[in-house]
């Protein structure tokens, strides 16, 4: 119920709805310098509720993912993971493969590994990966690959489609751990994944460390530490910082009211969201609201 009173304000759009594919859980293409099919739902903030994960060879284009802008780099890999906001600030054709993917198709895998890679869980929020000349050959195989065998429709299609998919993804995994991670312990490591996991789950319900602690069947004060030694910062700067990226996303893309935003992060008193907010942020909602819009239009 709450995360859908969030994801109602920005539109959400599925695979189907974005590619017009015909199969709704998986979908690969080349871009070849055309234009986008549905380039004016892209130009307004949406969120999509699949993986998209893309190779650019040539071409330049900007666009925007939680307020952070992305200039489109030739010889560059660009992913986002599901209900981050994007805007588009323009439609350019692009050279290069588009790969988009949905959780059900990550769980057609029998032992749902998939989703534990690093560029799926995604815990540093990348969405660009800087590319070497073989990095660049390895994945322009694959995805020619898949390229391939989607268009080919043979026996055992999607089992294939998915084992290409999962040495990409493993692939990728490498060059995102080599860009954003730092190394750690592998317990200590999976107990920071699963805290994650569980603030995108349950932020909007759940705003104390104790809370998630309970959930993990730890104490706070072990998560706590846990968390600060592997990331640098404290569980409860964690669940600040998710709920401050949600506020920030609702304040700069819609035009409901502060008090209703507060309410739909599970903050029933509007004068506490505003002092909590600028504890974070160091700016009031209607200040942030003013001044980000004010800088990027």
């Amino acid at each position: 119920m709450y995360a859908s009173l969030v994801e109602n304000i920005i539109p959400k759009y599925s695979l189907k709805q974005a590619s017009d594919a015909e199969f709704d859980l998986f979908m690969i293409k080349e871009l070849n310098g055309e234009y986008s099919q549905h380039p004016s739902i892209f130009l307004a903030p949406h969120r999509k509720d699949y993986y998209l994960f893309a190779f650019v060879k040539d071409g330049s284009s900007r666009h925007w993912v939680d307020m952070t802008p992305y200039v489109l780099k030739p010889d560059t890999f660009y992913f986002s993971v599901p209900h981050q906001v994007h805007v588009k600030e323009h439609s350019r054709p692009l050279i290069g493969t588009m790969l988009c993917f949905t959780d059900d198709f990550l769980a057609m895998e029998e032992n749902l590994s998939l989703r534990q890679l690093p560029v799926i869980q995604n815990l540093h929020n990348g969405h660009e990966l800087n590319l070497t000349t073989e990095n660049v050959k390895f994945i322009e195989d694959i995805m020619a690959k898949m390229l391939i065998e989607n268009s080919a429709n043979n026996n055992l299609h999607y089992s294939m489609l998915l084992a290409y998919l999962r040495v990409l993804l493993i692939y990728l995994s490498r060059i995102y751990t080599e860009q954003f991670v730092k190394p750690a312990g592998q317990s200590e490591r999976v107990l920071l994944n699963r805290f994650k996991a569980l603030i995108e789950e349950r932020y909007l319900e759940l705003h104390d460390v104790a809370g998630y602690a309970d959930l993990l069947h730890i104490s706070g004060g072990h998560l706590n530490d846990v968390v600060k030694f592997q990331s640098g910062k404290t569980a409860i700067e964690h669940i600040h910082e998710r709920l401050t990226l949600e506020a920030k996303r609702l304040l700069f893309h819609t035009e409901h009211s502060i008090k209703e935003i507060a309410y739909r992060l599970g903050f029933y008193d509007a004068s506490y969201f505003n002092r909590f907010f600028k504890r974070i942020s160091g700016q009031t909602p209607l200040m942030f609201r003013n001044s980000s819009r004010e800088m990027y239009h």
